[in-house]
């Protein structure tokens, strides 16, 4: 494991997890990590260049690390975990390695499911190919799951930091002050002060939709210069956006043990918190230096 480079807020390691987090090195972080952030590989059933295990070696894998993260989390810390859906080989039927894998996460390491998210990314391309376009007996597959836990029942999370715009209707309900107060068919009573207070946006839902379909950022355009592929698998930056600014505070401690072509690290840079991430692929990292051009300090090792 060896230091790739330096921001001002952050370190990229080049190596593997569970070396990394078994090391001297990272002990100084131990119990201060304020939020675990990442995708792992998914349960694939057709290897991926970005590595994946199968079957129940994953679900031991997952499992373990669970263990691991556990002892460099906060006590009031988060972990936020992306599982994908995986289907059955040659059957039009989905795998539950997913949901056996969190399952048994959540187990080991003994974490409270704070909330379940659903990221919708309607820019995704139909899959799986032979049972939608093909046979044409499934629909696209276009959202994955995302799963927030926690030490605690009560971690560090305030959702006024992710308020949405309000609609054009509540913003002229603020402005009229004149809605239908009383009983409704589901038998709440809406009173006829319910909603004439100002909290400057809406609650989000826990369904996040976000697409990467932009074609010229700082980072495509860094990789297609210096002849580098692009990472195959990259979390939209709307993702750690919403969960860094919901789960944490300004120099709180970020860290993605999957850190691909790092979207987590820039986000957190960007929102002033200091980050970790961790990567075996070093093309990744050399193509993830493109999301911190702007940047006043990038140190190579």
């Amino acid at each position: 494991m060896r230091i790739a480079y330096n921001t001002n807020k952050g370190i990229f390691y080049n190596g593997k997890v569970e070396e990394a987090l078994a090391s001297k090195k990272f002990e100084q972080y131990k119990g201060k990590v304020n939020l675990i952030l990442t995708s792992p590989p998914f349960p694939l059933n057709r290897k991926k260049k970005y590595g994946n295990l199968q079957g129940q070696e994953y679900i031991d894998w997952l499992s373990n690390l669970a263990i691991l993260f556990k002892e460099y989390l906060a006590d009031n810390g988060s972990i936020v975990i992306e599982l994908g859906n995986s289907w059955e080989p040659q059957r039009p039927v989905m795998s539950t390695f997913s949901l056996k894998a969190l399952l048994s996460f959540l187990e080991k390491g003994e974490y409270s499911l704070c909330q379940q998210f659903i990221w919708n990314n309607p820019a995704k391309l139909p899959s799986p190919a032979q049972w939608v376009n093909v046979e044409r007996n499934r629909v696209k597959d276009a959202f994955t799951y995302i799963w927030w836990m926690s030490k605690t029942d009560f971690p560090k999370a305030d959702n006024k930091k992710v308020l949405m715009e309000y609609s054009s209707s509540m913003k002229k309900l603020l402005k009229t002050g004149k809605y239908n107060a009383g009983t409704r068919p589901s038998e709440h009573n809406i009173g006829e002060k319910s909603f004439l207070k100002d909290n400057e946006g809406a609650i989000p839902s826990n369904i996040i939709t976000a697409a990467n379909t932009q074609s010229t950022t700082n980072y495509q355009l860094y990789c297609k210069e210096h002849d580098l592929e692009p990472h195959p698998a990259r979390m939209p930056s709307a993702i750690p956006e919403f969960f860094i600014k919901f789960l944490t505070d300004p120099e709180d401690l970020i860290l993605d043990p999957f850190g691909g072509s790092n979207t987590t690290g820039a986000i957190a840079e960007r929102l002033n918190r200091k980050w970790i991430a961790i990567e075996p692929n070093e093309d990744y990292i050399k193509g993830s230096v493109g999301r911190f051009l702007k940047e006043d300090k990038l140190i190579y090792r």
